[in-house]
């Protein structure tokens, strides 16, 4: 992997280094500026698709992560203060990306969410090939299946049974049903997205009825 962070202050021209400016028409706060953008990016020609983190972009999500680990790069611009120059979108971005329906001060964390995301997903750098596959938002769609490790017993807490008894079949059984229960109590929108369940998988949950899970906080 290829990292590599570019500072639009150093492609400034004024004794302060300003990247912003206040805006057309007047308003609350400042408005990153077209030019030290534009110059930062002709000069460092990074890699494309170059990707605005907004709040009005695209939602970012495990396909897009996908997606982006397939190219041979891209790049991100974090957004700061108030806003940006529109001209910034309308000539030089191919795309906006948003992590959430929450407003941040600037993309940094957005763009360190979405490094992560993609990096993982790369060869090599996770321990376990397999993991991507079966973790949360993989290639089953569904919510991961609750984990448990020694010891057996923890200040009165067990562990189920089945994934105690040697048998990998109804362990695979469980698992699966454990994911089904989470994703249609937690995130039924990833249901409606799957699709209907089969047989199979409503026989699973009759089968195996739901781990807790916390639920206690309202808001």
């Amino acid at each position: 992997m290829d990292l590599r962070c570019h500072d639009l202050r150093e492609h400034t021209t004024d004794v302060h280094h300003s990247v912003d400016d206040a805006p057309f028409g007047g308003g609350a706060g400042m408005v990153l500026s077209a030019e030290p953008v534009f110059t930062s990016v002709e000069k460092a020609n990074p890699p494309r698709p170059l990707l605005l983190l907004s709040p009005g972009g695209r939602p970012f999500d495990q396909h897009f992560a996908n997606s982006l680990s397939a190219l041979d790069g891209f790049s991100l611009l974090c957004g700061r203060y108030e806003g940006i120059d529109h001209r910034i979108r309308e000539h030089l971005i191919d795309e906006e990306v948003s992590v959430g329906d929450v407003v941040l001060a600037g993309g940094e964390v957005g763009a360190c969410l979405i490094i992560e995301a993609v990096t993982r997903l790369l060869p090599g750098v996770m321990g376990n090939a397999v993991s991507p596959i079966t973790e949360s938002f993989g290639q089953s769609g569904l919510l991961e299946e609750p984990h448990f490790t020694r010891p057996a017993d923890f200040r009165g807490f067990g562990v189920p049974e089945v994934l105690r008894g040697g048998n990998h079949a109804q362990i695979e059984r469980w698992r699966l049903a454990q994911a089904l229960h989470r994703t249609i109590a937690k995130r039924p929108d990833l249901m409606a997205k799957r699709g209907p369940l089969t047989q199979t998988e409503q026989r699973l949950l009759e089968e195996f009825p739901p781990v807790p899970y916390p639920s206690h906080f309202t808001i």
